[in-house]
């Protein structure tokens, strides 16, 4: 039983080390695109390979950290639209933060380290063979792990801040939920992509070089 929990805890120490460099080593995690007002992530990668390897227990653990890690950069080097991730940094001038930020924040993040894990295990359960399926069932699993943060967080902007998130933007709130439909496309799909090979690369990886041992995969 000791060694188990140190496995464990060791395990989840070195995710969470790499989701924190890639955190705050400049223009790796976060990449801002200044012209869009967004930042292309590449944190949610190791969370979703997390999520799969080491369950969504870890994996909740590892998305809350995804989460802290966007909130102290976006306080600590605030943006246009960093008011949406932090509760510190003003939404406009004399009006303070909102602590609804929080939720984007962390509740899209915590479920990146969830979904994943279900989406593939569902996918493995259901399979006639699961031996060949399991790199689609990778692929698949990173691109919802992905998706689940792009389409979680956008939405969660235009429910919460849509007007103050358009008056950032300099454009009209009517024409608020193109600009997001069109950042879920865009950018969304460009980091599911991303995050599905990687993903599937990484945990044959890990399960080849026995770091990990899950039944699942």
């Amino acid at each position: 039983m000791k060694k188990t929990t140190t496995l464990e805890i060791v395990q989840t120490a070195l995710f969470a080390a790499l989701v924190a460099v890639l955190a705050f080593v400049p223009y790796v995690g976060y990449i801002r695109i200044p012209v869009l007002a967004i930042q292309a992530t590449t944190v949610h990668i190791p969370v979703i390979v997390g999520s799969i390897a080491l369950g969504p227990k870890r994996g909740a653990i590892l998305g809350g950290i995804f989460g802290l890690t966007s909130l102290i950069n976006n306080t600590a080097t605030p943006g246009l639209t960093s008011f949406v991730f932090s509760p510190f940094v003003e939404i406009g001038d004399g009006m303070g933060g909102s602590p609804l930020s929080l939720i984007i924040c962390f509740i899209p993040r915590i479920l990146v380290g969830v979904v994943p894990y279900y989406v593939y295990t569902a996918l493995q359960k259901h399979s006639k063979n699961p031996e060949k399926r399991r790199k689609f069932s990778l692929l698949i699993s990173g691109v919802a792990g992905s998706m689940t943060n792009t389409i979680l967080v956008m939405s969660l902007i235009f429910v919460i801040f849509g007007h103050e998130y358009a008056a950032a933007r300099e454009i009209a709130y009517e024409a608020i939920l193109g600009v997001i439909l069109s950042t879920i496309a865009i950018n969304g799909t460009i980091e599911a992509i991303v995050a599905a090979l990687i993903t599937s690369a990484v945990v044959f990886a890990l399960y080849k070089s026995k770091f990990i041992k899950s039944k699942n995969i």
